[in-house]
């Protein structure tokens, strides 16, 4: 298939099709199995930490990036959000909290003084 050409509606549903098999099998494969896979115990430690690295992953780049590059400013409205959120987390330990403060103090910075 090159570029600029239209996908037939046959291709369009076998793509679909296909890739509709290959989610169910990837995500549902651990509840195809009868009983619980066994997993080596450096593997199920290394998974604990999964969740956080991705989160990492995502959310860093979004707060110290700008267009692709860091940013040059202390004066960044993600800068004090990430702070005051930080903060409440470490105080009260709430998801919802945190979320909320942080957008409490970015939204004000954002819209208010521009930043």
């Amino acid at each position: 298939m090159s570029a600029g050409v239209p996908m037939a509606a046959g291709e369009a549903v076998l793509a679909i099709v296909g890739l509709t098999a290959i989610t169910l099998l990837t995500r549902g494969f651990f509840l195809f199995t009868r009983r619980e896979i066994p997993f080596p115990g450096w593997l199920r430690e290394g998974l604990r930490y999964a969740p956080l690295a991705a989160l990492a992953a995502v959310v860093l780049p979004e707060i110290v990036l700008r267009e692709g590059r860091l940013i040059t400013t202390l004066l960044d409205a993600r800068l004090f959000a990430v702070a005051a959120a930080a903060a409440w987390f470490w105080w009260r330990r709430g998801i919802l909290g945190t979320i909320v403060v942080g957008m409490a103090v970015l939204l004000p910075l954002r819209l208010g003084l521009g930043w």
